[in-house]
């Protein structure tokens, strides 16, 4: 098995598409350049398969207890170098089930592991920590349907199958306000360590894709993950509270942003003290009514040293947005953006701090955000209504605000626009060759400022 080779990713003419479009549109320098390495790739000797422990793959038999009874097996037999659990072509319904350490979940070409809409047995967990209750209703939160808890040495790979969460029935319920808990996300790493994720299509979350959080050592490639845009909070990538984070070579449309680093949300996130830093972003394409690249908006323990290039972003909200709040304390420091292609935006760039709600009234007035070191560069857009949205706080203005680069173009040009192409309050920064030209507080700053990071 070839499990991470680079053409197991075109299996459809659409995906076919998008990456020959995507990998022809940049350079063999930029590509070769990988952060994939922090994270051993695993070859494992035993293999077993679904199917051995009486799975179905006719899209009707439930295989709850064959997906259980497996990873069971792999948990306690504890195989030297660790165990492949095969899944092959066909359609295997299934609840929630929980991934053991050691084990690589792969996926055929033609598999598709998927959530039932039968929902009476979905089991609820504890919220998180460092959020305090639920992130839509106070209380638990319903487990995700592919769940690891304080695992390390986890692969989930394959030949492009599908884990599709069926998640219409969750959004109806949102919509419809029905809901009693917080829906489950598709796929969660809670304390956990050396994951890797690669080759497989994220379909239909019932709420956030891919979820790491209190993890080290995760990569993230070659994945494709598919929303409709008007399904409410399905983000793609939610790196959480979590360092060495590795996004690479991968394609996004959802309703909602398509990767947003997060570190807990207000006083809960502030007590538990947990940033997000190490994270690295490269070679993503993608589409969302929201925003492409974000930080935040729950940033409560900080978000540190992040880099994000080589993005393309079409169709989008915001291209780059980093968002916080009054209250949510934390550092978000040492971030930067470079070489984007955004095309049809509301907004190219955004950096606010009045984004996001609370979890309840006893978050901190005082606990403010502190926001500083940002570094965007080698920004190039299309029909973007708004150059630039920077938004700082009065009592903790934002600094070091690093811009270089930069050409955000409305719909025929720099002057066709409804609103003033760039809103600053609260900042001080430097900018270097930015078209349309930018507002007077990214001038108020000497260029030293941005040495370090530019």
């Amino acid at each position: 098995m070839h499990l991470l080779s680079k053409s197991s990713i075109t299996t459809t003419p659409f995906l076919l598409l998008i990456f020959f479009f995507y990998f022809s549109s940049i350079s063999s320098a930029s590509y070769s350049e990988t952060c994939s390495g922090i994270v051993p790739f695993h070859q494992r000797a035993d293999t077993i398969s679904i199917t051995d422990f009486g799975g179905v793959g006719d899209g009707i038999t439930l295989n709850t207890k064959a997906f259980r009874a497996a990873i069971y097996r792999i948990q306690h037999l504890k195989r030297r170098g660790g165990t492949v659990l095969y899944v092959p072509p066909g359609v295997f319904l299934t609840e929630s089930f929980n991934l053991t350490s050691h084990m690589t979940l792969y996926l055929a070409a033609g598999a598709v592991i998927k959530a039932t809409q039968r929902l009476r047995n979905w089991p609820l967990i504890a919220p998180l920590p460092s959020y305090g209750r639920g992130r839509e209703l106070p209380g638990g939160r319903y487990i995700s349907f592919i769940h690891g808890n304080g695992v390390r040495d986890v692969i989930i790979t394959g030949e492009n199958g599908t884990i599709d969460g069926q998640g219409d029935v969750w959004w109806n319920m949102w919509r419809q306000r029905t809901l009693q808990f917080t829906r489950p996300n598709l796929v969660e790493f809670l304390n956990s360590r050396n994951i890797i994720i690669s080759n497989v299509i994220f379909k239909n979350s019932p709420f956030w894709n891919i979820h790491p959080v209190y993890c080290s050592n995760v990569v993230v490639r070659y994945v494709t993950i598919l929303a409709p845009r008007d399904s409410p909070n399905t983000d793609g990538i939610d790196p959480d509270s979590s360092s060495n984070v590795c996004i690479e070579d991968s394609y996004i449309s959802t309703g909602d942003d398509l990767v947003a680093v997060k570190s807990g949300w207000d006083e809960y996130g502030i007590s538990y003290g947990r940033p997000s830093y190490g994270i690295t972003i490269r070679r993503l394409t993608g589409s969302s009514p929201f925003a492409g690249i974000a930080i935040g908006s729950e940033t409560s323990g900080g978000v540190q040293n992040v880099l994000a290039e080589h993005i393309n972003l079409f169709n989008m909200g915001v291209g780059i947005h980093i968002k916080t709040n009054i209250g949510r304390g934390g550092l978000i420091k040492n971030i930067t953006v470079s070489n984007v292609y955004i095309e049809n935006a509301r907004q190219g760039i955004k950096i606010a701090g009045d984004v996001g709600d609370h979890p309840d009234e006893n978050f901190n007035p005082n606990a403010l955000p502190v926001v500083k070191g940002i570094t965007i560069k080698n920004v190039w857009g299309m029909k973007v209504l708004q150059a630039g949205l920077i938004h700082g706080l009065r009592n903790s203005p934002f600094t070091e605000l690093c811009f270089y680069d930069i050409n955000l173009h409305g719909e025929t040009g720099t002057s066709a626009r409804s609103s003033p192409p760039w809103k600053c309050s609260d900042v001080f920064g430097f900018s270097h060759q930015v078209s349309p030209y930018p507002c007077s507080q990214l001038s108020s700053q000497e260029s030293g400022s941005c040495t370090n990071n530019s």
